[in-house]
């Protein structure tokens, strides 16, 4: 699947590198581009010093399914992520200036590279993203962190109203494509997804990370805090949403949280995204892994966007089963008495 455009940015290809520290410096950025990444999402930044300084508590454990919390730079692609983060801690002129070398070394290889922030005052955030227009393509504003609610630095928006009106006041700074970023933890993320896109948003990325806490059993906890999760067993909830925003909504998708291998990318696109935002494969294999990601979308066609979706039905359309599908499930426990 070559060529792709999203909400009017014209991309290389579905696979795209999302916000975080491997997309915080200049060569970080550029590795991934020359990887093969359809677009690379810069770090984000907002307005306020407390973001940035929030990096220096950053932390990060890979997690197996059992539990065991792995070493440092050891983690395995079956594995979660537990993590504290923060914003990319640098001036707005300085990282304009690294944004705009980045942006000319993507534009040659047909990568864009796109500016981020991660919302806090709706206000201060159409500042920068009028800033960060002046220098790349499109910009992603992140409304579903979910450090959003832990730290104080950044929102997590989960009510129409709030989403509605933070994009709408950044759309009316920004003039070039703008990406709305929303959390997967809502009682309605379409909805979400809806006002994004009444308020301007030319494109929608579903769904941010969860919020994540992790007892270590030694009477502590895993970090020592709270913290953003992530894992392949969020795969399902993220194809939730976006199934259901493709089949209800007509705004371009943007897919992430769980996409770790070529299969999972095309499992996005075939719920109805037209791009894939991968991270964590990146921190766990290099941006190399990015060339077994791209390949395994080469021949996908438009067609395949959505495809899983005409035959889906609603429970109460689905005829009773011949026979009932839980048996198998219980039948040996009843018959020997248990």
């Amino acid at each position: 699947m070559d060529g792709v455009e999203v909400g009017g940015l014209a991309t290389a290809n579905p696979v795209w590198v999302g916000s975080s520290e491997l997309t915080m410096t200049l060569e970080g950025i550029t590795a991934c581009v020359d990887a093969g990444a359809g677009a690379v999402v810069a770090k984000s930044v907002n307005e306020s010093a407390a973001a940035r300084e929030q990096l220096a508590i950053a932390d990060y454990a890979f997690v197996s399914a059992g539990g065991e919390v792995r070493p440092p730079g050891t983690g395995r692609p079956g594995d979660g992520l537990l993590n504290r983060s923060g914003l990319a801690a640098v001036d707005l002129d300085d990282w304009l200036a690294m944004l705009a070398s980045a942006v000319s070394h993507g534009a040659v290889r047909g990568c864009p590279v796109l500016g981020s922030i991660t919302l806090g005052d709706p206000a201060a955030a159409a500042r920068i993203g009028r800033a960060l227009a002046s220098v790349v393509p499109a910009v992603e504003l992140n409304i579903g962190a979910p450090h959003g609610r832990e730290a104080r630095a950044v929102r997590q928006l989960t009510e129409v109203d709030g989403v509605a009106d933070a994009v709408r006041t950044v759309r009316a700074a920004v003039d070039v494509p703008l990406f709305v970023k929303l959390p997967g933890q809502a009682s309605d993320v379409v909805a979400l997804a809806g006002a994004a896109r009444s308020a301007g948003a030319d494109a929608v990325g579903l769904v941010g990370r969860y919020p994540g806490f992790l007892p270590d059993l030694e009477g502590g906890s895993v970090l020592g805090s709270w913290g953003a999760w992530s894992s392949p067993g969020c795969l399902p909830m993220s194809l939730y949403w976006v199934g259901k925003a493709f089949q209800r909504l007509d705004v371009p998708l943007i897919g992430t949280n769980g996409a770790r291998t070529a299969a999972d990318v095309r499992r996005f696109l075939a719920a109805g995204a037209r791009a894939v935002e991968v991270v964590t494969a990146l921190w766990i294999g290099g941006p190399a892994v990015l060339r077994e990601l791209v390949d395994g979308v080469s021949g996908v066609t438009d067609d395949f966007v959505g495809s899983a979706l005409p035959d889906t039905r609603e429970y109460a359309d689905i005829p009773p089963l011949p026979s009932p599908a839980w048996l198998p499930y219980t039948a040996r426990w009843r018959s020997s008495g248990r």
